[in-house]
């Protein structure tokens, strides 16, 4: 393997990274959607959202890295979906800045519309954004309509090398049945991660209580949709490609060809459902166990991970098209020039110092657990 091929799959193992990591942190927007199931009390409310308010900035910067990466390493991909499928896009991005704009203000001066108001936006924002942002990765396997023509860039009139086939620009991925499966799984997934973490950073026992009690069906209903859409997944036929030509092709069972190709990505897979389930398990039947954030988020991280480098990786086409066959993306067809690669790749070696920063103010701010007295200050939400 060459080095420009190595940093294709480098960069799209740092892009599986980012996107693991913006899926578990969505556990503020599981919880949010939960704000009136677990609190039924303006207090107990105020608990639960000045618990995810301490992390939402987290979830908000990752989502923006996120883009920022597949800008940079895989640029022909940005310009297609954020690009093309911009409807999409927009209402989510439009609700994480709903989110933002809630938690600042539902408790300030002036706020004639009422904290409930601000409240039901975060709640709209933990629905929409989990169930878009899935609906939106599963194209990864079930593809978008879109074509590419790169002869384009030397039209002087129209120099858009890629464009929507139809007039939904993205909306048309909800109409996919196995779209909306995922999309739920990760929107309930959300809300399994974010009972997790109300349990382990809230001290107070009521809300703990609900939020066992919710965990049941919860993670009941995400263990069915996704045991669902993984079936499915590996029985679909795939998209491959030619290393050598570049030609896109139509392989049987490639997904499961991959999980075979790639067998080290199923142990992972496995070890991963195996730690959400232990932390679901142990939470549900141990009253006192409050730890199962982490277990569960490292099992997600690992789920998601696995699952992205499938799409990607063994000449597997990443975000087919369902309008042109051959204006599907790869990482060889997709990425930038072998120079961008190179030079992002060893500003990349500063990210293990940025994730123990991260980790360091994660524990600075959770040494105490929050309660009641907590949110009597002026300057919570």
């Amino acid at each position: 393997m060459n080095e420009y091929i190595f940093l294709q799959h480098y960069w799209w193992f740092l892009v599986s990274v980012l996107g693991a990591l913006l899926v578990f942190l969505m556990f503020v927007q599981g919880a949010n959607s939960l704000i009136f199931a677990l609190g039924r009390t303006p207090d107990e409310r105020r608990l639960v959202i000045n618990s995810t308010g301490r992390k939402w900035e987290f979830t908000f910067t990752t989502l923006v890295t996120f883009g920022g990466a597949f800008f940079a390493s895989f640029p022909l991909f940005y310009s297609t979906s954020f690009g093309g499928a911009y409807w999409l896009w927009m209402i989510i991005l439009f609700s994480f800045v709903l989110q933002a704009v809630s938690y600042e203000f539902q408790n300030k001066l002036g706020n004639f519309l009422g904290a409930k108001t601000f409240q039901v936006c975060l709640v709209i924002n933990g629905i929409l954004g989990p169930l878009l942002l899935g609906g939106a990765v599963a194209t990864f396997f079930n593809g978008s309509n879109f074509v590419v023509n790169k002869l384009n860039l030397v039209d002087g009139l129209q120099p858009v090398i890629s464009k929507w086939a139809n007039a939904s620009n993205g909306l048309d991925a909800l109409l996919d049945p196995w779209n909306l499966v995922f999309g739920l799984a990760v929107f309930f997934l959300a809300r399994v991660l974010g009972l997790f973490y109300i349990i382990n950073n809230v001290n107070d026992k009521t809300l703990s209580s609900r939020a066992r009690l919710h965990m049941v069906w919860n993670a009941g209903i995400f263990l069915v949709l996704f045991l669902a859409f993984f079936v499915r997944l590996l029985l679909k036929d795939g998209y491959a490609y030619d290393a050598i030509t570049g030609v896109i092709m139509i392989e049987p069972l490639k997904y499961f060809n991959n999980f075979v190709d790639m067998w080290y990505l199923m142990i992972v897979i496995l070890v991963g459902v195996v730690l959400l389930l232990y932390a679901v398990l142990r939470t549900i039947f141990s009253t006192t166990y409050s730890k199962g954030i982490w277990a569960a988020g490292i099992g997600v991280v690992l789920v998601v991970i696995a699952l992205f480098l499938c799409a990607g990786w063994n000449d597997t086409a990443y975000y087919p098209s369902n309008a042109d066959l051959q204006s599907s993306l790869t990482i060889a067809n997709s990425c930038s020039s072998h120079f961008t690669l190179k030079t992002m790749a060893i500003v990349s070696l500063f990210i293990p110092f940025v994730l123990a920063y991260i980790a360091y103010v994660w524990h600075a701010m959770d040494k105490k657990k929050l309660d009641l007295e907590d949110i009597s200050h002026d300057d919570v939400y």
